[in-house]
């Protein structure tokens, strides 16, 4: 089956930079887009980023100018470049991947465990 390893989360100071990465691994056929979501104490999970498999990014709003996310799509992983960082983006940080597993292309969605990232001020 699909399996999605996050890696790359810590403790930094607020103005350091993290660079989160994800890699999908199992039964792959097809990946169509992959994200970070995040999750802060008491809070919702919200989206953080997303990228097609045609390279489309979208941002949230919070971490325009911040945050880049990539992908190599040779090696079914996904980048979030994180600097700037400040406090409220303490959260744990979740991989997405919407996969396709047979050739029959029928996609679904797929989530890591989550990697910890704790930002101090």
């Amino acid at each position: 089956q699909v399996q999605l390893v996050e890696s790359g989360g810590g403790l930094v100071q607020a103005g350091g930079s993290l660079r989160l990465s994800c890699a999908a691994s199992g039964t792959i056929f097809s990946i169509r887009a992959m994200g970070w979501y995040r999750q802060a104490p008491g809070k919702q999970r919200e989206l953080v980023a997303h990228i097609t498999n045609g390279g489309i990014t979208n941002y949230a709003d919070s971490v325009k100018g911040r945050f880049s996310i990539s992908s190599d799509n040779l090696k079914n992983t996904v980048y979030l470049q994180m600097n700037t960082l400040k406090p409220e983006d303490t959260a744990v940080y979740y991989c997405s991947a919407n996969i396709a597993t047979r050739r029959t292309l029928i996609y679904r969605d797929y989530w890591g465990e989550g990697t910890l990232v704790t930002v101090s001020s």
